[in-house]
């Protein structure tokens, strides 16, 4: 690449070359899509330069067409190639792999754009943001408690006040009453108070965090401009001015988390003295103290429960106010109340000694109580909103939303009680030292090996799928290429392509079953916690030698697994950062999570789109009313999402001058079916209608594109039949070596993608009539076949 500080003259300094309302200079703007790409790959040229933007998003041409819009003339027929690479909000070094460590907030958010579709249901809608909003605190909740149980308990607890433990560990020596020969720091409060710091910094880091991308990522200001009238009459809430810049309702949710993580370590803290102080011939100054700061404990927690129900989003204007004293405020009064906590509990107090482990057993009960009850009325209320408008493509009949935040409830479950697993076995050598982690976190870790045999029944039932379209396919395919199937391997080879790339619609029925045994077991282990307070092992000592045996592995294996799982996670997501290849294999689900405003939680990974749109409608807007020239936005895979949320974003004006071209995309066979309501069919139909024309390439061997199967699509004027994938089956003129199976990638390889180019920068120039409509060319095959979900 050519020096990326050499900008090159877009529009001209001196006039357009063309006046507004002539056809002008015709340009396509590429966005790629998953796993990103390099402008070079994207132009297929080694010399570009960037014309807009910085080194984390920017527009890019070759060095050849840098000022293409002075020389008109000279222009061939084919559109002026620009490039926006974006792969930098998603991707970079490798710490951005710790971003991974909040995989569960980022899936929570995920639930509450998963709403169904609904009319005249605003109250319901307003319940349902509501609720997942509350799952995603309980989420923020159960993170600080388990950085508590690890620092708190564990560590400064029975550890420390532990002498074969403390001895083992010298660090800890300083806060263990024999080792320190009662120094100051040994008293159990003490200890206590200063293990706090570890769970308040880590509050004060997840703060700063969301601050940080914030003011990176999201803060750049939508383009304005009049609103259409009948915004709502079946568009999409995409196309609102407000929808990509959520200021306002991202800063009271992150004062009100910031400020119940320090209420989470207040309590834990406040908790264990202020039951030592009630205990018959307790101090009665300290007992009346304790009382009073658990009640403010109470109310400051009501005052934040208040803040997360009070307000929603905000999409039909920008949602640039502040609510200056309340985001300032709240999280300052609860570390006021964490510091008075921990100047009560580091009080002098003769004979207080720590033995069993911290109260926090009824505190991890009640946080999955709440949580298991969050999304069975979430359940209640999904269904409800889907019966208003029902949509068989729907994913799980409305219920995803809630399945989603099932599934981020049982993530922050397994990450809290791995690392407190781990973490007590590191500080425990001999196993018999320390009481360990609380009864609840253990049965928890034991559920995990049955529900890991019911994910491989269901790969098991997915390949068997997979090998029986197999077979189905082996037909089609010699069907769609009579007389040339002559290679067994070759056939089954694409066969086997096209019945892998189905599998992408079972998803819904997977995560189904897996939500719902995740709920079933989640139940299981609360109630077998609570009605033994024992673990697994020790509460079936005495039954079948059977029964004892599968409870006493069940609690083992979940032990490691979770502690596994946990560097894994770390790990691959560390390799997917920096591996192009792996990125792909992984970057679509995360990419979907990321492209989501935080609506429901404020820690979780930053969204891309909120920069992305508005980069990409700031150069469309300005370039079509510089040239007059015509613009086709070229989306592949995400990039068609992201050209999609674009051209909803853009004035009418502008919308006239610009065509879409997706391939790959996702729009229909993922986003319209996991969140109807932004995407569902009303969506997309109203796309069609808005955008002067659209054109979709889709392949029956790609696992994440498909057509879009709008409602009277009949022409049809936006899916053009299925690619031929391989474009031969075997050696001919044109390809002499034998036609790769492309998938997913690679789709301007096919020369469709050049006539279906052509075809829309024909329909917009002006004056010249062109049909919504051709007839596809011999070959072309038909989109049926696809199963649906």
């Amino acid at each position: 690449m050519e020096s990326a500080q050499r900008h090159g003259p877009a529009e001209g300094t001196d006039r357009p070359a063309t006046r507004p309302g002539e056809s002008g200079t015709a340009l396509e703007l590429l966005v790629h899509g998953v796993g990103g790409t390099t402008p070079e790959e994207m132009l297929d040229d080694p010399r570009t330069v960037r014309i807009t933007g910085d080194d984390i998003a920017a527009v890019f041409r070759r060095a050849d067409d840098a000022d293409a819009e002075r020389r008109p003339a000279e222009r061939r027929e084919d559109p002026v190639p620009e490039a926006y690479v974006w792969c930098n909000l998603t991707s970079g070094n490798g710490t951005r792999a710790l971003w991974l460590l909040l995989l569960p907030f980022m899936v929570v958010n995920l639930a509450h754009w998963m709403r169904p579709t609904a009319h005249g249901r605003r109250r319901t809608v307003r319940l349902y943001g509501l609720l997942v909003r509350l799952a995603g605190l309980s989420l923020t909740v159960l993170l600080v408690a388990a950085a508590c149980e690890v620092a708190l308990d564990l560590a400064a607890w029975q550890c420390a006040g532990t002498q074969v433990c403390s001895e083992r560990h010298s660090w800890l020596g300083f806060l263990s009453p024999g080792t320190s020969d009662g120094g100051w720091w040994s008293a159990p409060g003490r200890r206590l108070a200063l293990a706090a710091l570890v769970p308040a910094a880590l509050t004060g880091l997840l703060w700063f965090l969301s601050l940080r991308t914030w003011s990176a990522y999201e803060s750049q200001q939508p383009m304005t401009h009049d609103p259409e009238p009948e915004e709502d009459g079946g568009r999409t809430a995409l196309g609102r001015p407000g929808f990509w810049y959520g200021r306002r309702l991202v800063a009271r949710l992150r004062a009100a988390h910031t400020a119940a993580g320090l209420l989470t370590v207040a309590a834990a803290v406040g908790s264990a003295a202020a039951r030592h102080d009630r205990e018959p011939g307790g101090p009665a100054a300290l007992g009346v103290l304790g009382v009073l700061l658990e009640a403010a404990l109470a109310v400051g927690a009501g005052v934040v429960v208040w803040v997360v129900c009070r307000r929603g989003r905000t999409e039909r204007r920008l949602d640039d106010g502040l609510d200056r004293h309340l985001v300032r405020y709240l999280p300052l009064a609860a570390l006021v109340l964490l510091a008075l906590t921990l100047l009560y509990a580091g009080w002098e107090r003769p004979g207080w000694e720590s033995a069993g482990r911290l109260p926090g057993d009824a505190a991890f009960g009640a946080l999955v109580l709440v949580q298991g009850l969050l999304v069975i009325v979430l359940a209640g209320v999904a269904r409800s909103l889907h019966r208003t408008d029902p949509d068989r493509r729907t994913a799980m009949r409305g219920l995803a939303g809630p399945a989603v935040a099932m599934l981020a409830c049982a993530l922050g479950g397994v990450m809290s009680g791995g690392v407190s697993q781990r973490v007590s076995d590191w500080l425990d050598g001999t196993g018999a030292s320390i009481p360990g982690p609380p009864v609840l976190l253990t049965w928890q870790a034991s559920v995990i090996p049955p529900l890991l045999v019911l994910v491989l029944l269901l790969c098991a039932w997915l390949a068997r799928r997979a090998w029986r379209m197999a077979r189905v396919e082996r037909a089609a395919v010699e069907r769609e290429y009579p007389g040339e199937t002559g290679d067994p391997g070759r056939t089954r080879r694409i066969a086997s392509v096209r019945a892998m790339a189905t599998l992408t619609d079972r998803a819904p029925r997977v995560l189904a079953v897996t939500s719902a045994a995740t709920l079933l077991l989640g139940a299981g282990a609360l109630v077998g916690a609570l009605a033994t307070d024992r673990t697994p092992g020790e509460a079936a000592r005495g039954s079948y030698a059977v029964v004892h045996g599968a409870a006493e592995t069940a609690q083992a294996l979940g032990s490691w697994l979770i502690g596994l799982g946990f560097v894994l996670l770390v790990t691959w997501g560390r390799r997917a950062y920096k591996d192009a290849s792996a990125r792909r294999t992984i970057g679509i689900l995360w990419d979907v999570g990321t492209f989501w405003p935080r609506a429901a939680h404020p820690f979780a990974p930053p969204c891309y789109a909120e920069r992305a749109v508005p980069d990409l409608t700031w150069r469309i807007a300005t370039w079509t009313r510089a040239t007059g020239g015509r613009l086709v936005i070229s989306g592949h895979s995400q990039g068609s999402v992201l050209a999609a949320a674009t051209a909803w974003q853009l004035p009418p004006s502008t919308r006239r001058r610009v065509a879409l071209l997706t391939y790959g995309s996702p729009l229909e066979r993922l986003y319209g079916r996991w969140f109807p309501a932004h995407f569902g069919p009303e969506a997309l139909s109203s796309l069609h209608r808005e955008v002067d024309c659209w054109r979709n390439l889709h392949r029956r061997t790609d696992p994440i594109g498909g057509p879009m199967r709008l409602p009277g699509d009949r022409g049809p004027d936006v899916d053009r039949p299925a690619l031929k994938d391989p474009l031969a089956y075997g050696r001919t003129e044109s390809h002499p070596l034998p036609a790769p199976i492309l998938g997913h990638s690679d789709y301007q390889a096919d020369p469709a993608f050049a006539e279906e180019r052509r075809r829309l920068l024909a329909r917009l120039r002006p004056g010249v009539p062109a049909p919504r409509h051709t007839e596809e060319p011999d070959g072309a095959q038909g989109s049926e076949g696809r199963s649906s979900a």
